[in-house]
């Protein structure tokens, strides 16, 4: 029975295909494709956000409400804090996949460029 040698060396050598799929390749399309959604779901909530705003402004205008300046840029802080910290929890996740992390977090910013 002939059996094919098996290649010890695909483990240790950075640049065999088994390797840098494994290591780079999968985590940086699983960075792209959440860097994508991300963008993809940011774009949306800004409009949603925008049209919360508008109707805020025609709910003031016809005098069934009452918005200050200040309650608006604070909600706009913490909007805008609740933002960033999902995107930073996402890039760590991402960093986590390989030991190194770069691919993942590398996937996620070209994906989140391209959303």
């Amino acid at each position: 029975m002939n059996t094919p040698p098996v290649d010890t060396a695909s483990s240790t050598d950075i640049f065999s295909s088994t390797f840098l799929i494994g290591n780079i390749g999968a985590p940086f399309v699983i960075g792209l494709a959440v860097g994508y959604f991300a963008k993809k779901m940011l774009r949306t909530m800004l409009f949603l956000g925008g049209a919360a705003v508008v109707l805020l402004f025609a709910a003031e205008y016809y005098d069934i409400i009452n918005i200050t300046d200040e309650k608006l840029q604070h909600a706009a802080t913490v909007a805008t804090e609740a933002a960033k910290s999902s995107g930073g929890f996402l890039v760590d996740r991402l960093t986590s996949i390989t030991s190194k992390g770069v691919s993942g977090a590398g996937g996620f910013f070209v994906g989140f460029k391209m959303g």
